[in-house]
């Protein structure tokens, strides 16, 4: 059989294209999320007292989570910006005319998406539990730290909440002599207990300390009553609730996100008889595969997007990416709340945004393949017409009030001389065809149908033309100011 020669030249340059502005745009996105959450991490840094080293372990626990959103827009965006440089530069048509169509240039562009997409799959299903159970662990050290640092000799301390700890002396081995402790916890008065020896353990799975007192008394009032209990061992069992929130997220709750696939599937399992608490399990299950698989074929659908550039058009290919970025995370969003509420099957809802997007893609690849535009013509029109009938005119209306607003601030309005002679004849222009007029500070002053002049707006008004929308403005401010 003859060998098959693959073009590696080829596909290393494709690949090449898209890594650099791949790796970019990793950067840019990833470090506006990271600067979204850094205040609130700020607040956990200074509350807890954390060093630098531990800031820097507990900032590499939250990212996997952030990169698995960060890494899809980057892989489609840098698919995107790849082919538009391509296209900009005339390659992709010295591509075609020797011969190597859009199919061929395919596989370098499935290989680079592959492999990202499996870094995002392992993030998802090993990478982002390993983090979250990590994370519970790290602040659970950090508040007992500060406890401990908190509980000194001859002190009160009020580090653990309601309760005041007041220790006599702490020996090398953490050994509490001459403890006194008021608790408050749900009184109104509080439980004043005094012990001769103490100390305090903790214990990470259930996220407490627990004080360990030996002979003393505990002192109880209750109205005129009063209890005194002598004890030779007392237990207090406290858990711990540090500043753990990170915008909104509680990061020392171990909830389904810290849960591996098969531990997933054993909880769905043990709430079969529940089906309300179990698709929740089974929804965790799907979303770490198909956000990994919906990277993938969104990276395959920048190819055609990024293709729409060309010279002298405008590169319409990252807004539309953005624009089907987050139609993918809508849909995504929309499917799963229909599978936690029972109204879809859980493989179905959950894969159906994926299903859709590969169905788009397909389509939209066809299509620039086969050198027609991305949308139908029919659809075409139909947006084409939505957008100069409302989305043109309400961008063009903001625009001139906002250049109103400017020019009144800035204090350079057009001074209009109430004697014609004294008026530039090239002052105003006007349209024959609109029978419309545009001052100077107008954008349309200079429009190819502006082939009449007049020396005011009197003269102008009195030949039947009327000013446009906003020359019409700029007049009343100017009547205004007068």
């Amino acid at each position: 059989m003859p060998r098959i020669r693959l073009p590696f030249l080829l596909y290393s340059y494709i690949a090449t294209e898209l890594l650099a502005p791949f790796f970019a745009s990793f950067l840019i996105l990833y470090g506006v999320f990271f600067l979204v959450r850094l205040i609130p991490l700020l607040e956990i840094v200074l509350e807890l007292g954390i060093n630098f080293p531990d800031f820097v372990r507990l900032f590499s626990y939250i990212f996997p989570h952030m990169l698995l959103y960060v890494i899809s827009m980057s892989v489609m965006a840098g698919v995107i910006m790849g082919f538009t440089r391509l296209t900009n530069d005339r390659e992709i048509l010295g591509f075609k005319a020797s011969g190597i169509s859009l199919l061929q240039m395919l596989p370098p562009v499935v290989m680079v998406a592959a492999i990202i997409a499996g870094i995002s799959g392992y993030f998802s299903v090993r990478l982002i539990p390993a983090g979250e159970i990590a994370m519970q662990q790290l602040m659970f050290q950090l508040a007992k730290e500060k406890i401990d640092k908190g509980i000194k000799e001859k002190k009160f301390t009020e580090a653990l909440g309601d309760l005041v700890v007041y220790v006599d002396q702490v020996d090398e081995h953490d050994k509490w002599t001459g403890v006194f402790v008021s608790d408050m916890r749900n009184r109104q008065q509080p439980i004043i207990t005094m012990a001769k020896s103490g100390s305090m353990t903790a214990d990470v799975n259930e996220m407490a300390v627990t004080i360990v007192l030996k002979n003393g008394t505990l002192h109880s009032t209750d109205g005129p009553d009063n209890q005194i209990i002598h004890f030779v061992r007392y237990q207090l069992q406290i858990p711990l609730k540090p500043p753990t929130r990170i915008d909104g997220d509680d990061v020392t709750h171990i909830g389904r996100g810290a849960m591996t696939q098969a531990q997933l599937i054993q909880s769905a399992e043990a709430f079969k008889a529940l089906p309300e608490r179990s698709v929740k399990f089974m929804t965790e299950y799907h979303q770490r595969l198909v956000l990994p698989v919906g990277c993938f074929i969104l990276a395959i659908l920048g190819i055609p997007l990024g293709l729409q550039a060309g010279p002298g058009r405008k590169a319409a290919g990252i807004p539309l990416g953005l624009g089907f970025f987050v139609f993918y995370y809508i849909t995504f969003t929309f499917c799963t709340s229909l599978v936690e509420e029972l109204v879809l099957p859980v493989v179905l809802g959950m894969w159906l945004p994926n299903i859709i997007f590969a169905v788009i893609t397909g389509l939209i690849f066809w299509r620039v393949e086969q050198e027609k535009s991305i949308f139908p013509e029919k659809l075409s029109s139909i947006y084409a017409d939505i957008y100069d009938k409302c989305v043109a005119p309400l961008f063009m209306f903001s625009k001139n009030h906002l250049k109103i607003l400017l020019s009144r601030r800035r204090k350079k309005s057009i001074q209009l001389p109430k004697d014609p002679s004294a008026v530039d004849e090239t002052l105003i222009h006007a349209d024959a065809h609109n029978r419309v007029f545009h001052l100077s500070p107008c954008e349309q002053y200079s429009c190819k149908r502006c082939t009449i002049t007049f020396i005011n707006p009197q003269v102008a008004e009195k030949a039947g033309f009327t000013p446009c929308p906003f020359c019409k403005e700029l007049l009343k401010s100017e009547e205004k100011g007068s």
